[in-house]
């Protein structure tokens, strides 16, 4: 087994991206793994919103920019996932991934999360065949279409804006009475003739031949069913963190990460960032503090 690094990160989202970055900055010995896409959910993001000093681009510009630089900084990236980890007597994290193990001072989760399903019939069988989970990506295949939005957070509202630039009816459909939105994102998605609330209401099933061409909606308060006519669906009604390789020693809160103030686990030397933990804010700028946050709490640990 190679010598101890320093720092192991899990994940290539925003904020893994950001761990890594920041802690080669500061000298540290650092590898990172990611299964999967680098960038993670910020890759769906066509147009960012200014919320970044000095970007105005897309997710997937973000995400290729992030990954340039630690490349050049000389982390060691694998592409693998990780299976476990576990801490050892001496205080550093065995990890195990993939393609082999490696032994850290410190780890830092910054696994993220998915779109969670809405589990009804349909939702499978329609997959990339009218049910879509990116409205940037997908829009345009909609265009002059009907859609159908799930949720009523700040992601189902920004989505829905995203698709009346293209579709010519977003039905928005959210089990609540309210959105639970910020009002920045809540004011122009109702000021907008081709958007439809629908409130206390559920999705049944997703219906269709070759594709969506309807949905079966259920008033959660009368029990009053309606088949709506539309082409896409797209479900926002939050996440699930990417949390399966974690041990069960870990504390969780609300299936998220536990963490302390410096964003320590009950793990000792293993921190979590971003949408893995629980209490994490949501925006990138989030992502990014929370990074940032828990390399400078892993170089006060491993300083002489």
């Amino acid at each position: 087994m190679d010598q101890a690094i320093d720092l192991f990160v899990i994940g290539a989202g925003v904020a893994g991206m950001t761990a890594a970055q920041a802690a080669r900055q500061r000298g540290l010995s650092v590898a990172l793994a990611e299964e999967g896409m680098f960038g993670g959910l910020v890759t769906n993001i066509n147009h960012l919103k200014p919320s970044l000093p000095g970007r105005v681009a897309s997710g997937a510009d973000l995400a290729a920019e992030m990954m340039s630089t630690v490349a050049d900084l000389g982390v060691d990236f694998a592409m693998a996932p990780v299976l476990s980890f576990a801490g050892l007597p001496s205080g550093e994290i065995h990890v195990e991934t993939a393609e082999g193990s490696r032994v850290a001072r410190a780890v830092i989760v910054a696994s993220g999360a998915q779109l969670r399903r809405l589990g009804v019939p349909g939702e499978d069988e329609f997959e990339h065949r009218g049910v879509s989970h990116c409205a940037d990506c997908d829009g345009p295949i909609y265009r002059g279409e009907a859609v159908l939005v799930v949720g009523g957070g700040d992601s189902a509202l920004q989505e829905a804006e995203t698709l009346t630039e293209f579709c010519s009816m977003v039905h928005l459909v959210h089990r609540g009475n309210s959105f639970s939105a910020r009002a920045e994102f809540v004011e122009p998605v109702m000021a907008n003739s081709r958007v439809s609330a629908h409130f206390e209401t559920a999705v049944e099933a997703i219906e269709g031949k070759d594709g969506v061409e309807a949905v079966r909606l259920r008033n959660v308060r009368t029990g009053e069913e309606l088949s709506l006519p539309c082409k896409g669906v797209f479900a926002y009604v939050g996440l699930n963190a990417n949390t399966a390789f974690v041990p069960s020693e870990i504390a969780m809160e609300s299936e998220r990460i536990k963490v302390d103030e410096s964003l320590q686990t009950s793990l000792a030397n293993v921190y979590a960032v971003g949408a893995v933990r629980a209490g994490y804010g949501g925006r990138l700028t989030d992502a990014i503090e929370d990074a940032t946050k828990a390399v400078d709490a892993v170089c006060t640990r491993l300083a002489p």
